[in-house]
């Protein structure tokens, strides 16, 4: 029997309806909740993401401002432009798209965006609040989506077994920390770990952030586990998950398909953190 497809399109619809609802009730306060994308250059994974937020911002009602340089811009005018972007009152929320060129630090950038601003975090104020188990801050918009999906479809986590494949900032730490916070017994695995399928295996619930393409096969998964796909690769010109899905597809009892899974539901996080920016 074949796994239930979760799909991130219908949490996504319900987030952007709450969206453009408080959207409406802050206009008619005088405010417009509005987003800044910082980028450099212009790689198709960026221009890619940017197009999806565009698109959500286009729904709701969210203004976005999109502050686009060259990979020739010098460190010093960038930082410029970008204190320029964190001090103006209209912006209430910023996100840094990664990655930047290698003469621009990310590390510069943390610990300058205004925390309050911060809306996916990578300020070290909003990453300690997540790994203190805070829920003032404002939490990694990606790792926020997979546990959004877990409790759209009403997915168990307390004294379930979790494996996170990856140990990124981004997404692998951050999410761990997260289903720690909802009570799963949580282990993390990544390139160093011995005989991989052994541990993913003993798992109820494999959320993959490995950023290899068909990395995950049928033999990593129990039967009947719940598996989230985080990862987004293009392969052969199209896009793939880190989870191979038609041959876990046999064995898993829940799974996120890519595209159209936990990536659909990212950018409505986004503009969630942006209205509660805007209220603060």
């Amino acid at each position: 029997m074949e796994a239930v497809i979760l799909k991130g399109r219908e949490v996504a619809e319900r987030i952007r309806a709450e969206i453009a609802e408080e959207v409406l009730k802050l206009k008619r306060k005088g405010l417009t909740p509005t987003l800044a994308v910082v980028s450099v250059g212009d790689s198709p994974d960026t221009m890619s993401y940017i197009k999806g937020v565009e698109q959500t911002c286009n729904v709701t009602g969210v203004a976005l401002k999109l502050k686009s340089f060259g990979e020739d811009i010098g460190r010093e005018e960038f930082l410029s432009e970008f204190m320029n972007i964190n001090d103006d009152p209209s912006i209430n929320g910023i996100i840094v798209m990664q990655p930047l060129p290698s003469h621009i630090e990310m590390d510069e950038i943390r610990y300058l965006i205004k925390p309050e601003k911060d809306v996916d975090c990578i300020s070290p104020v909003n990453l300690s609040k997540v790994f203190g188990g805070e829920e003032d801050g404002f939490m990694p918009c990606t790792a926020e989506a997979v546990m959004t999906i877990l409790k759209f479809y009403g997915i168990e986590l307390k004294g379930k077994e979790a494996v996170v494949i990856g140990r990124s900032m981004v997404i692998g730490r951050p999410v761990a920390m997260m289903l720690l916070k909802q009570d799963a017994t949580v282990t993390i695995c990544h390139s160093k770990t011995e005989d991989l399928p052994a541990v993913t295996r003993r798992a109820d619930i494999v959320i993959a952030a490995v950023g290899r393409p068909n990395f995950v096969k049928g033999d990593f998964i129990k039967k009947g586990a719940v598996v989230i796909d985080v990862g987004i690769n293009t392969l052969d010109g199209k896009l793939v998950g880190d989870v191979d899905f038609k041959d876990v597809l046999q064995k898993a009892g829940m799974i996120t398909p890519v595209p159209g899974g936990v990536g659909s539901v990212t950018a409505g996080i986004l503009l969630k953190h942006v209205i509660r920016a805007s209220k603060l």
